[in-house]
């Protein structure tokens, strides 16, 4: 299943090019963790301060609910989040205590008849 998620960074040019250092590359750890919980592939797109993430899961694998679980049990994903915080922001439609937020398609090019 493909995913698409937004959250933003704070508007410093200096934050946001440190966090695109670490994420050229990850720690081995992180990259383990996302591979565990049925993540097969994931990019994150960046426009000024607005980021979107296409998440790749595999369903037989994949849950929600075990991640965020696996997630907060894990203290190099604790320490990860709490890193990346330093630099993220939520977007102006982000409920409280959530970071990356689901995003609507609102357009498929493969559902139009010709």
């Amino acid at each position: 299943m493909r995913t698409v998620l937004a959250l933003d960074l704070k508007d410093d040019p200096a934050l946001i090019a440190e966090y695109e250092r670490h994420h050229q590359r990850i720690w081995p750890e992180i990259a383990d963790h996302l591979r565990r919980q049925g993540v097969t592939g994931m990019e994150i797109y960046r426009l000024g301060t607005r980021m979107m993430m296409v998440m790749e899961t595999d369903d037989s694998v994949f849950d929600a609910a075990a991640m965020a679980a696996a997630s907060e049990s894990d203290p190099k994903v604790r320490a990860w989040e709490e890193l990346m915080w330093r630099f993220q922001a939520p977007t102006p439609w982000t409920p409280a205590g959530q970071k990356w937020v689901p995003m609507t398609r609102i357009f498929d090019l493969g559902a139009q008849e010709d």
